[in-house]
């Protein structure tokens, strides 16, 4: 796989999302930059201007109409993607670390820092995915995590609930009508944050990374966790292939905290792991740095990374990789096709 070495970014890359078609790719940075670029040959389209500090997030609307940016000063901004026009600004008393849709586009989901006598919250606000719309100044929810601050959050099938994974290892399970918590589950180890989570295209599981070095695959309905991935590096992101059984970890240590005696420093690989089986399967090299996010191609053709070196990487996934079929995978079609050759005996 020969990426697509995207360079529009003069500091590291915070996130990097698909637009549901999977042929747009969004990436924000901490050079206070969003850059939209087609999927398919990295060529840029734009740029939005506006952010004043450093973007974490972006999510895209699921008509590809309009781009939500949380950012280090203090706003949410909706913009226009084809005109790049700044649509609305909201603004908060801390950092914003997460932004999320709903499943149709008509509800923003935002995560706030907890800052300076400032608890952390998730807010939400109801959108109208039209570029001429006045959008409200409301928020029509607002949930205050005190116990733990929330790291990252989204919205689960049908937007019954809000999935929120703490700084403390935890996920918790909202009402998304009333904000009421409804669990708490210690998922990860203690005080190792929660750093990532990706929905499964229908929304009733997702995927988180931790710095704990493990990502986990989690029923959205009871918080039930269905698979574990151990990585031998803190995590950064955690993203799942579509038309594949596969998952993609991203991390590394930063280099000021690899010590001297580390064996080998770094580790900026991505990594394959199958789905149900638990096993790593493969590496992918190529970033300079440890892989902030990862983002996997809704259409299942392939995968991007952020790194802290500044790259977005681009992969097409080629016939290998499709053609590629786990051994118990390859066992149990042998079987399957004895049996139906004996059937036909």
């Amino acid at each position: 796989m020969r990426p697509i070495l995207l360079s529009g970014h003069e500091r590291a890359l915070t996130q990097v999302k698909y637009n549901r078609d999977g042929d747009l790719i969004f990436s924000t940075a901490k050079d206070q930059q969003i850059c939209v670029w087609y999927a398919h040959n990295g060529e840029r389209l734009g740029t939005y201007h506006g952010h004043v500090g450093a973007i974490w997030t972006v999510d895209v609307d699921p008509t590809s109409t309009i781009i939500a940016s949380g950012s280090a000063d203090n706003t949410i901004r909706l913009w226009d993607i084809k005109t790049g026009k700044n649509l609305k600004t909201w603004e908060f008393p801390t950092a914003v670390k997460r932004v999320e849709f709903n499943d149709d586009g008509t509800k923003l989901l935002g995560v706030t820092e907890k800052r300076m006598g400032h608890l952390g919250t998730i807010v939400v606000i109801d959108i109208e995915v039209d570029v001429d719309a006045e959008q409200t100044d409301e928020k029509s929810l607002t949930i205050v995590c005190d116990e733990s601050k929330a790291t990252v959050a989204g919205w689960s099938y049908l937007s019954k609930y809000i999935i929120a994974g703490h700084e403390d290892g935890s996920i918790s399970q909202y009402d998304a009508k009333t904000g009421d918590l409804l669990y708490n589950v210690p998922v990860h180890e203690l005080n190792q944050p929660v750093v990532d989570l990706q929905w499964s295209p229908d929304r009733t599981y997702f995927i988180t990374a931790s710095k704990d070095k493990t990502a986990k695959l989690i029923s959205a309905k009871d918080l039930e966790v269905l698979k574990t991935y151990v990585a031998d590096t803190p995590l950064n992101s955690a993203a799942l292939t579509t038309k594949k059984d596969f998952v993609i970890l991203g991390g590394g240590q930063a280099a000021m905290d690899v010590t001297t005696t580390s064996a080998r420093q770094g580790k900026f690989e991505a990594r394959f792991y199958h789905k149900i089986f638990e096993d790593e399967i493969g590496r992918v090299r190529g970033h300079f740095g440890p892989l902030n996010t990862v983002a996997c191609d809704p259409t299942g053709k392939g995968y991007a990374s952020g790194g802290e070196d500044g790259y977005v990487r681009v992969h097409q996934f080629d016939k290998g990789y499709f053609d590629f079929m786990y051994e118990v995978e390859r066992e149990r079609q042998n079987r399957l096709a004895a049996a139906a050759t004996a059937g036909g005996q």
